[in-house]
């Protein structure tokens, strides 16, 4: 998708409507993904959104300043270790006491989650999305609940470890052709699939920023493409600062993204990332 001048808003209509992500990507510009993480030890806001009320706070500003879908997680998928995992059933006792209010703001909600128990009970608390930062790869039966609930899905490429000897391209790839397998297998029709290459995710900084500049060969699959390099690491070995100063960082590179291809940004900084993308579609319109 390129960068077009098109009338910013949200998508409108119904929100569990079985085309919902042909629907949005026939908006005409990079549809915007707001972040929210409702766990203690996020690397990115550090838990500031744990507390309900904060939550839904942030829920409300975020899609007040753009998002065109809410991606709520109650589980940290911190890409550089350090994770402790969370019982299905605290992941769920989490996300119940924020996920369905979110669902009542108007747009789309996605669930970040890589279990198939907590995908099932938030698709039946009305979120619409599923978005498995393991691409369904690491639970035989989330791929199951996706296409019997016939939802759209986020692919995210992951590696246990980092390894800088590999061509992160052809790994990325390589990923992703079986993640499609299992896909197929389960049923889960191809035009409700995007890929995210995973930014930070088993990677290194220099794999990282490779995966930006090399988007573009990702459209050989044919899928839209998802991009959140929002205040990932490698931002820091660039230019080095905390994850809540690395704005300038994402930004750039979330523009770059979508100038390569990318269809949807995922980012805690909406109302910027909404300006610098309308600024920039503005700017190449020009042209």
């Amino acid at each position: 998708m390129t960068l077009v001048r098109q009338a910013a808003g949200h998508p409108g209509g119904d929100t569990n409507s079985p085309d919902l992500l042909a629907r949005l990507l026939t908006l005409g510009r990079p549809l915007v993904m707001g972040v929210l993480n409702v766990t203690p030890d996020s690397f990115s806001d550090g838990g500031y959104f744990f507390d309900p009320a904060a939550a839904l706070s942030q829920a409300r500003r975020m899609v007040a300043d753009g998002a065109d879908i809410l991606d709520i997680g109650a589980e940290s998928t911190r890409p550089y270790g350090g994770v402790v995992a969370v019982p299905s059933a605290e992941e769920i006792g989490r996300l119940a006491r924020v996920l369905p209010a979110a669902v009542g703001l108007g747009v789309p909600v996605s669930i970040d989650t890589m279990k198939a128990s907590v995908a099932e009970w938030a698709l039946a608390a009305g979120a619409v999305v599923v978005n498995d930062v393991w691409g369904l790869q690491r639970d035989s039966e989330l791929a199951r609940v996706v296409a019997q609930r016939a939802v759209p899905v986020i692919i995210t490429h992951n590696r246990e470890a980092a390894d800088p000897s590999i061509d992160i391209m052809t790994d990325i790839a390589a990923f992703f052709s079986r993640s499609l397998d299992i896909a197929a297998c389960a049923g889960i029709a191809r035009q409700k699939i995007v890929l995210d290459p995973g930014i930070g995710f088993g990677k290194t900084a220099e794999q990282s920023i490779t995966a930006i500049a090399r988007i573009g060969e990702l459209k050989s699959f044919g899928l839209p493409l998802l991009v959140g390099a929002s205040r990932k690491r490698f931002i820091d070995k660039v230019s080095p600062a905390p994850p809540d100063q690395r704005l300038g960082g994402s930004i750039a590179a979330h523009v770059l993204a979508v100038l390569g291809g990318a269809a949807i940004i995922r980012t805690h900084d909406v109302p910027e990332t909404v300006q610098a993308l309308r600024v920039a579609a503005a700017i190449r319109n020009a042209l």
